[in-house]
């Protein structure tokens, strides 16, 4: 079994990948390195002496500064390394494009073509509260309708819940008419019935006019104050979306068809090792074939932004990259935070000690690919290729915006797991094999033989193969459970 790994030949440090006792001896290209501290999997142990105020270099970048001198087999981490990073930057546009390109596999897959040309991978039944205040009322609807006539031939019914719709100014008020339009949009939903209180801020005739063109076959609406009987009223027009349903067949469809979105929670040090350059190479793969990625969690590219920066396909993406992260800098600024809060105490202990740590083995994720559009928080994909989204790091918010933007499932990695599930299909990706033999019911696929014997050809083949059966019908692990939540960005006042 590997003890270490050297990610970058300019890196002063190498990653242990199993717990290591203090005196144990590495063999380091040639030089014998002796433990002065035990050190925990995917921690850093310095591999030459590091004078005070010099870079700690991992991924053959800087990703912090020692606050003390670093002897050669000392543990590296937060007690010895802090950020260098500083507040809102100017940038300058430095192209450099050397995108993988992988050949044209004409793969495809069998999904549900809907009327705007868009694809789901699933044909289900929503409903999309307008008000927290029908949540409830969205749920005995549920209950009911499946006890009147037991649907059979859909994917599922759900209603997602949120707290918010009323009570809400300024930006919250249009991140929640804007997520939760996006919602009723999605190819995913076969059909959905917009359920409204009838007094909130959200009102259902606005909400209406948001939607554009929409099919009204598919998307039904109630205002329960309007009603006698607001749950009979209900199931009269879910039975008419199921009634359109029961004609929905998968058909062929190419890959390309695909928007995935890209995103981690509870890293470790072994997420930039294992799981994330995986999902990148998945990500080049896709774009390869026509397909597109979506990346974000913007605290997160903070200091690996100007990698990023460098790919973008002309001047203006670029300045829309710079606007996505000096924004979202200016956000923490305005309430007073620190920008680098960040990493959380469970990143910490699993080996990662700085944002700039975090944000660089959190970026493979978007792969090599050139970044084709910038997208603000709510809006839905337009282009084809890798996109970057603004939306925080949090997992329900961020992973919310991703099937927001038009995303049918979300590729999310993780080294410490979780066991939730989006509105989407949420696929958790292990970072380590010991939290994929632990938690076999959250997670969905196993990375961590990629720091044995595993190459990264075969488990990107075997990724794609899980994905393409996700999209075939497969469900996910959480989907499994019963476990899907929607989240909204919130950041003002509430009345």
């Amino acid at each position: 079994m590997k003890e270490f790994v050297q990610i970058h030949t300019r890196d002063n440090v190498v990653i242990a990948l199993q717990p290591l006792p203090t005196g144990h001896r590495l063999e380091v290209k040639g030089q014998t390195i002796v433990l002065l501290q035990p050190v925990e999997r995917g921690h850093k142990i310095a591999i030459k002496d590091i004078a005070a105020g010099a870079d700690i270099i991992k991924y053959g970048y800087p990703i912090g500064i020692a606050t003390t001198v670093i002897q050669t087999g000392e543990h590296v981490h937060v007690q010895n390394v802090r950020t260098k990073l500083g507040e809102v930057s100017n940038y300058r546009y430095e192209p450099n494009l050397h995108p993988a390109v992988y050949p044209d596999r004409k793969l495809t897959f069998n999904g549900f073509k809907r009327k705007n040309g868009e694809v789901g991978i699933r044909n289900e039944i929503w409903i999309v509260p307008t008000v927290g205040c029908v949540n409830g009322i969205a749920e005995q609807i549920i209950r009911e309708f499946k006890a009147e006539i037991n649907p059979t031939g859909i994917d599922g019914i759900e209603v997602f819940k949120h707290n918010y719709g009323c009570s809400q100014l300024g930006d919250d008020h249009q991140n929640t008419k804007q997520i939760l339009t996006d919602i009723a949009l999605h190819p995913n939903a076969g059909g959905v019935l917009v359920l409204g209180l009838g007094c909130e801020n959200n009102k259902i005739d606005e909400f209406k006019t948001g939607l554009g063109n929409f099919d009204e076959s598919r998307i039904k609406f109630l205002s329960t104050q309007k009603v006698q009987d607001e749950v009979s009223e209900a199931i009269v027009l879910m039975k008419e979306i199921y009634e359109v349903m029961q004609q929905d067949k998968r058909e062929t469809v190419p890959l390309s068809a695909l928007k995935v979105g890209l995103k981690c929670g509870g890293s470790d040090g072994l997420s930039g090792i294992t799981a994330n350059p995986l999902v990148g190479l998945f990500s080049d793969f896709l774009i390869s074939q026509g397909g597109t990625t979506v990346l974000t969690e913007v605290p997160e590219m903070f200091g690996a932004e100007t990698i990023l920066m460098g790919r973008c396909v002309n001047r203006n993406v670029f300045e829309k990259t710079v606007h996505l992260i000096n924004d979202f800098k200016q956000y923490f600024i305005d309430l007073k935070q620190p920008i680098y809060e960040n990493p959380s105490p469970g990143n910490k202990a699993g080996g990662i000690s700085t944002l700039e740590d975090k944000s660089l083995g959190c970026t493979q994720k978007g792969g090599t690919a050139t970044v084709t559009d910038v997208l603000k928080y709510g809006e839905r994909v337009k282009e084809h290729g890798l996109n970057l989204l603004s939306a925080p790091g949090n997992d329900l918010v961020s992973t919310t915006a991703l099937g927001a933007a038009g995303c049918q499932l979300v590729l999310f990695t993780t080294g410490r797991g979780t066991p939730f599930g989006s509105f989407i299909p949420t696929l958790k990706i292990a970072t380590n094999a010991e939290l994929a033999k632990n938690k076999p019911h959250w997670i969905d696929f196993n990375a961590g033989p990629l720091a044995e014997d595993m190459s990264f050809e075969e488990g990107l083949e075997a990724l794609i193969t899980l994905i393409t059966d996700i999209a075939n019908g497969k469900k996910a692990n959480h989907e499994k459970s019963g476990f899907r939540e929607i989240a909204i960005f919130k950041s003002g006042v509430t009345l």
